[in-house]
């Protein structure tokens, strides 16, 4: 490799864990041809730390912590583990792309450079769990998500392991039950399926899911589905469940401004159509429990230069505001140009079109 300055190949938000504590934050990565940067802030001059790519090895999907979704390990040459969670699986699978593609290059003595990628309708004889994962969202010709009752619980959006199984079988990826089930708990292994209730979460947590897999009571969904449980309940918990039932047109994290404090925190949202929804979380916790929501129908989102009381926290750039019917006020920031846009045309599009 040449001595020109490593180039910047990627940022953005992730979760990861301490390397003295064991608590896990959200902080701002930077991934360049020869290593990776961390910061507490985005606006922060310095790192927090600097993970070293010449030697290293990653590990994806990391299945080390059973209540961790969509983490992966680096391991440094000098054997310090480094752990990351992703808030969605396109942003799992995005990060490990490129520093997979970054520890090539650098082994290799090479620059970076993306390899263009063209999918294709056909599977390679070389199995893509990625691919396989989009025939099977299909909404016309993949598995059809469904609402199943369980134990008193209503489960929306998922299906059985059993018709996993059925088909693969029935789209010629798999010549027979045994090979089906191969197919279907690398998906699971993978995180592009997840487990929904105690059947199907025991059975991958105990290391034996290819068991349980071929079951018509062990229920699954798609990762970025519009999943959710829901008990028998009282209408008033019926009117906050409707929130839920629209589905996910964008996800991922942003830095909002709080209402009372006025401070900056990351925050994971999930934008849902019909009813128009976006719901925010702490990314470091599950998406059990929200801490807010914001009602988007008839709503006014627009890019702004500047924040009101903006002073206990650097923002620079990337600024954009919901105005809601009720002329309720939120400041956000993207983490580029690029992803503000993204966001502004998906609210925008929702706003119009959702309940």
């Amino acid at each position: 490799m040449d001595t020109a300055e490593p180039k910047q190949i990627k940022e953005g938000y992730l979760v990861k864990k301490g390397t003295v504590l064991n608590s896990w934050k959200a902080v701002w990565v930077v991934l360049s041809e020869d290593g990776v940067e961390f910061y507490k802030k985005k606006t922060d001059s310095s790192p927090k730390g600097m993970i070293p790519l010449k030697g290293a090895t990653l590990i994806s999907p990391c299945q080390e912590f059973s209540k961790r979704m969509l983490v992966f390990k680096l391991k440094t040459a000098k054997n310090q583990e480094h752990f990351f969670q992703a808030t969605h699986l396109e942003e799992r699978e995005s990060w490990v792309k490129d520093i997979k593609r970054a520890l090539s290059c650098l082994a290799g003595g090479r620059r970076f450079a993306r390899k263009s990628t063209r999918r294709s309708i056909r599977l390679p004889e070389t199995v893509n769990l990625g691919e396989l994962y989009l025939l099977m969202k299909d909404p016309d010709d993949g598995v059809k998500e469904l609402k199943l009752e369980k134990e008193k619980k209503i489960y929306n959006h998922c299906f059985t392991g059993g018709t996993v199984v059925d088909w693969l079988i029935s789209k010629d990826k798999a010549r027979n039950r045994s090979e089906a089930l191969l197919l279907a708990t690398g998906l699971l292994i993978e995180g592009f399926l997840q487990p929904a209730g105690d059947l199907s979460k025991e059975g991958l947590e105990q290391g034996t899911e290819a068991v349980l897999l071929d079951k018509l009571d062990a229920l699954y969904y798609f990762a970025d589905s519009g999943f959710f449980c829901e008990g028998y309940s009282s209408d008033e918990d019926a009117i906050v469940k409707e929130e839920f039932r629209g589905n996910i047109i964008k996800q991922g994290c942003l830095l909002k401004q709080g209402h009372r404090r006025k401070n900056w925190k990351v925050r994971k949202f999930i934008l849902r159509d019909d009813p128009a929804y976006a719901h925010y979380y702490d990314p470091t916790k599950g998406d059990e429990d929200r801490l807010g929501s914001i009602h988007l129908r008839g709503c006014v989102v627009t890019a702004v230069e500047y924040v009101p009381d903006a002073k206990k926290y650097d923002v620079d750039g990337n600024l954009f505001e919901i105005i809601t019917s009720d002329e309720t006020h939120y400041f956000l920031q993207a983490a580029t140009t690029e992803e503000r846009k993204e966001w502004i045309t998906a609210i925008q599009t929702v706003s119009r079109m959702g309940k």
